[in-house]
């Protein structure tokens, strides 16, 4: 039972998602920061507060019911989706299209290395290797 448990976690797998927890915590430490302290203020200088927790705030006989409280987690939830976008994806996208080219053309210097194969030397191989199979 426990060489299966270790055999469990020394797959690469799941200490590549240990490692991918950790980086994603500290991240959002950093996309916390950015929406706090940029996105936020430059919102509150627009509208005049950080957040929409009183917009349209009510009471219901004793209790306060606060939809804007919503309205600002749905606000927050889209501003760290788009610091996110904006600073992680977008450039891992653009780094793996240049990577791609790249590629390409790497693949297509080393085709134009290699020299035709003549009709002649392509019926020489074929009966090499029907040969070799006998």
């Amino acid at each position: 039972m426990l060489q299966g448990f270790k055999d469990f976690i020394s797959r690469g797998n799941v200490i590549d998602l240990a490692v991918g927890v950790v980086i994603g915590g500290a991240f959002g430490k950093i996309v916390t920061a950015l929406v706090e302290n940029l996105i936020n203020p430059l919102i509150a200088g627009l509208i005049g507060q950080p957040n929409f927790d009183s917009v349209g705030a009510f009471m219901l006989g004793d209790s306060l019911v606060e939809p804007g409280k919503l309205l600002s987690a749905v606000v927050q939830f889209l501003l760290v989706a788009a610091a996110i976008y904006f600073t992680v994806v977008v450039p891992m996208n653009k780094m793996a299209e240049i990577r791609q080219a790249k590629l390409k053309e790497d693949e297509a210097a080393a085709a134009a290395e290699e020299p035709a194969v003549s009709d002649e030397a392509k019926l020489l191989l074929e009966i090499r290797d029907l040969l070799a199979s006998k």
